[in-house]
């Protein structure tokens, strides 16, 4: 038996919340992918350095990934986990059979960790002034915040280019 929770939200405003999160959980997987795959591939001068990078970075959004599909569970609905879904979802564009060079690695990385934030800014509102869920919106608010982090020192890598 599954008991719904209690916590003062109303169903509807549990289903917009989550599919919200569902929506950022597929941009992240997508984004986790994406800097997997860098990291894998990236080559040149500063390999060493990137490939260690890029591994700090995916390391990150595999937390989030994680924290965000919890936090779908813990409003009571199931969070998403298949690729197609994820595909589906996102706002984050891949680019199969495309192998770039590492200054485009990190441009590409940057973008789409901008799309995220400008994402996630619309989501706090949403999940504030829309659904009341102060809980929800204040998490956003903390992926914003490591998102910005993580764009800001790709940018410092394409400084003086």
């Amino acid at each position: 038996m599954t008991t719904k929770p209690n916590i003062g939200l109303t169903d509807d405003q549990r289903v917009g919340v989550c599919e919200i999160l569902n929506g950022r959980l597929a941009d992240e997987y997508v984004l986790y992918t994406k800097t997997r795959k860098y990291h894998w591939n990236v080559t040149g001068l500063e390999f060493s350095q990137l490939h260690a990078f890029f591994e700090v970075q995916y390391d990150i959004l595999e937390e989030a990934i994680d924290e965000i599909a919890e936090r779908v569970r813990q409003l009571g609905f199931m969070a998403i986990g298949t690729l197609d879904e994820f595909k589906t979802l996102s706002k984050i564009k891949e680019k199969p059979g495309h192998n770039p060079g590492a200054v485009e690695m990190i441009r590409d990385l940057l973008h789409d960790h901008e799309t995220v934030i400008t994402q996630l800014r619309q989501d706090i509102d949403t999940t504030a002034d829309k659904y009341h869920d102060m809980g929800t919106s204040d998490f956003l608010t903390a992926q914003l915040e490591t998102h910005e982090k993580m764009a800001w020192m790709l940018r410092a890598h394409l400084e003086g280019e």
